[in-house]
């Protein structure tokens, strides 16, 4: 019987005419710079061809939905799977390819622009993603890609690879098939840990505030209701995005007391309207990770009944996914003491009539990205006329988000949409601003109890 260790002593011996110590050496470098799933360059080999001296792109292939491929064909196939890809990407660019992550591969490329860098990854990407053959069966496949130039500084991210891991995210939000690596959108990630920690002191020192876009009825032929924009404005960084420190507050935890400062702050400015002469639905943003939680339904209840404020609460139909039961049981909660809930951004990810069925909900409001075409694109228009009417058969009023010329509006007033919210509507604006424009005596906004 042979050993079990008598593949070691054959791996381990010389061949003829060769030192032990040259072998060793050989067989450490290629472990060093291979992938041992698929026998591909790995992650090093990549950075050692981008730091070849001259400029390149570095461009990584990112497999979608692969923990969801690979959970159904098992991790030997999706191996086989990622080894086939990769033999596939370097038959069309005629490029080492290395694996960089669990469903990454990478590889360097010259273009002459950042332009042509974009069309030819997005080209590769086209060509790469045929089935690919396991054990007789085809499995689809779709890739993102993501590119980065070397030879550049970043403050943020030092490694092109790691900007290209990026871009891939990036394209994947944009819904593009390539994407160069936008420094801008990235933002400052370490600047904004250091944010967390002063969150909560910039709700007590004053640097919230609310600013309000209004919403146009078709019907009344003016603003009826306007909806309110959490605005920060540091002492040192100016502005904050909200796009920074909403998802920030999501995920530190810190949103429930974000959003009650939002609520305060709501129902004392609805005060200064009516006292202006106004009365206008008061719209809040609520975020998914509210809607579990039965305690700020508790606070939010009260504050209501307290005020007696008209609020409506916007939530994305998303929100209930994750613990549908008790959100479900929240938003009834809401309607029953006469908080209006509208689903915000309807259309923009993958929506469930299910859900549509079970939430009640008084407005339902379509994503700018089928407004932003109306002008010129049929197919949206047909999308939003039938969306128009399938709200409108459940009891639903229609906001259209993204209004921003005077043909979308004419559209969607001949299409028996309720209400128009916009930049050819409005602005957000601080509240003094709003009520100047709304034609009554301006009050200035103090901070809520």
């Amino acid at each position: 019987m042979r050993s079990p260790f008598a593949f070691l002593s054959a791996l381990l011996s010389p061949a003829p005419g060769r030192s032990v110590s040259h072998d060793h050496d050989a067989r450490l470098t290629h472990m060093a710079l291979h992938d041992q799933e698929t026998g591909l360059g790995n992650r090093l080999s990549l950075e050692r061809l981008a730091a070849g001296g001259e400029p390149v792109y570095v461009v990584l292939f990112g497999v979608d939905r692969f923990e969801v491929l690979r959970n159904a064909i098992g991790y030997d196939s999706m191996a086989r799977l990622l080894t086939t890809l990769g033999q596939r990407l370097s038959g069309l660019t005629g490029r080492s390819v290395a694996r960089v992550g669990a469903g990454v591969l990478g590889l360097v490329f010259q273009a002459e622009d950042d332009d042509e860098a974009v069309h030819m990854a997005a080209r590769v990407c086209e060509a790469a993603q045929e089935p690919v053959i396991l054990n007789g069966a085809p499995v689809d496949i779709a890739l993102t890609a993501g590119i980065a130039r070397t030879g550049e500084t970043s403050r943020s991210v030092a490694s092109p690879v790691d900007r290209a891991s990026i871009a891939v995210d990036q394209a994947r939000a944009a819904h593009r098939q390539a994407a160069l690596f936008d420094a801008v959108r990235y933002g400052d990630p370490a600047g904004n840990l250091s944010l967390i920690s002063e969150l909560m002191a910039a709700l007590d020192n004053g640097e919230f505030s609310l600013n309000y876009q209004p919403k146009y009825d078709f019907r009344a032929e003016c603003v009826t209701a306007v909806e309110a924009l959490a605005r920060w404005t540091h002492p040192r960084r100016g502005c904050v995005s909200p796009d920074v420190f909403v998802v920030m507050a999501e995920e530190t935890g810190h949103i429930r007391p974000l959003t009650e400062w939002v609520i305060h702050q709501a129902i004392h400015d609805q005060a200064e309207l009516g006292r202006a002469g106004h009365d206008l639905m008061m719209s809040v943003n609520v975020s998914g990770r509210l809607l579990s939680d039965e305690s700020f339904a508790d606070f939010a209840l009260a504050a209501v009944k307290a005020s007696g404020a008209r609020l409506c609460f916007e939530i994305t139909e998303t929100a209930v996914v994750g613990n549908p039961e008790v959100a479900l049981h929240l938003l009834d909660r809401f309607a029953e003491a006469g908080i209006s809930v509208s689903l915000d951004d309807y259309g923009s990810g993958l929506s469930s009539l299910t859900y549509l069925k079970q939430i009640r909900a008084d407005e339902l409001k379509i994503d700018k990205s089928f407004i932003l075409g109306l002008d010129d694109s049929a197919r949206d228009a047909l999308l939003v006329k039938s969306t128009i009417d399938l709200a409108h058969g459940l009891g639903m009023k229609v906001t259209a988000e993204g209004v921003e010329t005077p043909t979308a509006l004419a559209l969607l007033r001949g299409m028996g949409c309720d209400m128009a919210q916009g930049y050819l509507i409005g602005r957000p604006v601080s509240l003094p601003v709003l009520v100047e424009r709304l034609g009554g005596p301006v009050h200035q906004a103090t901070s809520a109890a």
